[in-house]
């Protein structure tokens, strides 16, 4: 192990509103399709977390707050018992091993599909998802969302609210509102997927209402310590297109500020970017940045290491990490030990059932090569 890997900031311990992390690195919520047919996390869902725990925070896959918000085939949900249930097993695995963990609740919008959810999906405006979209049956044509009224926006506001509830219950530490990566609150946010006339559309106060409305809603559920945002300025998965970015994220920002949420969650940042560096300066809270490692194709050599140091340097305060994640549930003792990563299996595993791909990449061994992880313990 040399000096640099053991003074890094990385493996700080810190601080994110009432808890205590152990280091800065955050496992990245990523959906897996390991959930029953309704929503339920399974028993391997547990095992899995439980063996990330080492991550300073584990934020858990993106959960559906409502029926009409699922977006693909078993992906976890939050809007009844059972889902609490489920969650409370993997919440308890997780905790005994020792970590952390905050839920990311996701609406789906217009990503979603009537074979999958029964119903169909609703989004700002009718403006269909413009690729086809994964069923129980295969890959489908997207078909045309209903256009939400204002009670429907309304009642998912509530839904949301709902849902954070639940996943307290659940025993997590808090919850992440997903407004990125082309779902439902960010379809209301962008130009291309939201042409509404009413109070919900038109200008960028109108875009940014329905998710203000959605944090603060959370917010006073459970406490805006206890809850996140994630945003993707300018990402344009799912046919995104935002069309004036460079005012948008001012104002929302500006606005969830208001609402004192714990941290802003930025997607694919990069410190040289103009929109990073506004925020990061507009943003009193913690500030969590996931860098850009590239879709698909294999992992960095050292793991997003290097981009993680970028980032820190440039004023986040927690890194967060995804696929890294997926393939070495040792993740930090690697990081920190410059120990090989294991190679990430074809991106099909992580979309399917069952422990291959999910649960058995291996690890280091407790003692033995190598020496500098019994001298990291």
């Amino acid at each position: 192990m040399t000096n640099a890997a053991a003074d890094s900031r990385l493996f700080e311990p810190t601080r994110l509103g009432p808890l205590d992390l152990p280091n800065r690195l955050v496992m990245a919520p990523m959906t897996r399709n390991r959930a029953t047919a309704d929503g339920v996390p399974q028993a391997i869902t547990a095992t899995y977390y439980a063996q990330r725990a080492t991550a300073g925070l584990i934020i858990a896959e993106a959960s559906t707050p409502n029926a009409v918000g699922q977006t693909y085939p078993n992906i976890t949900a939050i809007h009844n018992d059972a889902h609490v249930e489920g969650w409370r097993q993997v919440t308890g695995a997780v905790h005994a091993a020792g970590g952390r963990m905050f839920l990311q609740i996701q609406h789906g919008g217009r990503v979603g599909h009537p074979d999958t959810s029964g119903l169909m999906p609703v989004a700002p405006s009718p403006i269909p998802l413009p690729e086809p979209i994964h069923t129980p049956t295969g890959r489908q044509e997207a078909v045309v969302p209903r256009e939400m009224t204002v009670d429907e926006i309304r009642s998912t506001v509530a839904d949301f609210a709902d849902a954070a509830r639940r996943a307290v219950a659940a025993g997590f530490a808090g919850v992440e509102v997903h407004a990125a990566n082309g779902y439902l609150l960010h379809q209301f946010l962008a130009k291309g997927t939201n042409h509404r006339t009413d109070g919900y559309g038109g200008s960028v106060a109108g875009r940014i209402r329905f998710t203000v409305e959605v944090v603060r809603a959370v917010a006073e559920a459970i406490g805006p310590e206890r809850v996140g945002v994630r945003l993707a300025p300018g990402l344009t998965v799912n046919g995104i297109d935002e069309g004036d970015t460079a005012q948008l994220y001012p104002a929302l920002v500006a606005a969830l500020a208001d609402i004192g949420p714990e941290y802003l969650h930025l997607v694919f940042a990069d410190p040289e970017q103009q929109m990073f560096k506004d925020i990061r300066a507009a943003w009193p809270g913690t500030l969590i940045a996931n860098p850009v490692l590239g879709w698909g194709g294999p992992l960095p050599a050292d793991g997003g290491r290097q981009a993680a140091e970028r980032l820190l340097a440039a004023g986040a305060d927690l890194i967060s990490l995804g696929r890294p994640f997926l393939a070495n549930p040792d993740l930090v003792a690697r990081l920190r030990t410059g120990a090989p990563l294991n190679a990430l299996r074809e991106e099909g595993l992580m979309y399917t059932q069952g422990e291959n791909g999910y649960t058995d990449y291996p690890t280091l061994p407790a003692t033995g090569t190598p020496a500098a992880l019994r001298d990291a313990a």
